[in-house]
């Protein structure tokens, strides 16, 4: 696969990830949307061109290349079997939470009651998995793509939903850093498909403001979770009262 073909897949797989269309890309380029389609399938894609999708997208060229040079060997999910590993064993998967948010293993050790070698196994394991690479020195490399996410309905969110939903809904939510807000509205299907991509903008911006985090030492980064939800739904009480 030559490079331009590479950086176009990652393209695709990004305008796919933020719910975006050909025709969005045809407006940000001032392009018609067939003109677009034609680039998009060839391997004719000029620099020019390519730094304006890749600002679209919210990447600068360099970024958009080196996802499209890693993208062959990171991992933008697990198996359901791998899942099930990591929710088998609580260490683990603390481990797998550690590492994932760029904890060194001495961060790790400061913060949780586990001593180095049961650290290192789990690293290893890890390793194994191709989560991470644990390189010279117990540094860890991450070796999932920036999309990475968990299975839509494997173990990972299983474990979520029956252990840790109603210990995260269970807080006062009342400091000024915290925020719950429920809100309800009959939406068109144009209208929900819209609130759908703005959600995952949202979570795109998250995922943008923790890497911008990682610059700033442990102790002033907190671990932080955003719910973001939304589906056809009434009270079970109104239901009940339907003809």
């Amino acid at each position: 696969m030559s490079e331009v073909t590479q950086i176009i897949s990652t393209i695709k797989r990004q305008l796919k990830l933020q719910g975006k269309t050909y025709r969005d890309v045809a407006s940000a380029l001032g392009l018609s949307e067939a003109s677009v389609k034609r680039l998009l399938t060839s391997d004719t894609l000029g620099v020019d061109r390519l730094v304006d999708i890749s600002n679209m997208l919210g990447f600068t060229l360099a970024e958009l290349a080196q996802e499209a040079a890693l993208s062959g060997t990171r991992l933008h999910t697990l198996s359901a079997e791998q899942e099930k590993e990591l929710v088998s064993d609580t260490k683990l998967l603390l481990v797998a939470a550690c590492a994932l948010n760029h904890w060194t293993l001495a961060d790790i050790l400061a913060v949780y009651r586990l001593t180095e070698a049961e650290c290192l196994q789990k690293l290893l394991h890890l390793d194994r998995l191709h989560l991470i690479a644990l390189m010279p020195g117990n540094r860890i490399r991450l070796n999932v793509a920036r999309d990475f996410d968990w299975l839509p309905d494997g173990p990972i969110r299983q474990y979520f939903r029956t252990q840790g939903l109603a210990d995260f809904l269970d807080g006062h939510f009342d400091r000024s850093d915290e925020t719950l807000a429920f809100t309800h509205g009959m939406l068109t299907e144009s209208a929900l498909a819209s609130m759908q991509v703005e959600l995952r903008r949202l979570r795109a911006r998250f995922a943008e403001l923790h890497e911008e985090s990682l610059a700033s030492p442990l102790p002033k980064r907190r671990g932080s979770g955003l719910l973001l939800a939304l589906r056809e739904w009434e009270p079970a009480g109104f239901t009940a009262l339907r003809r």
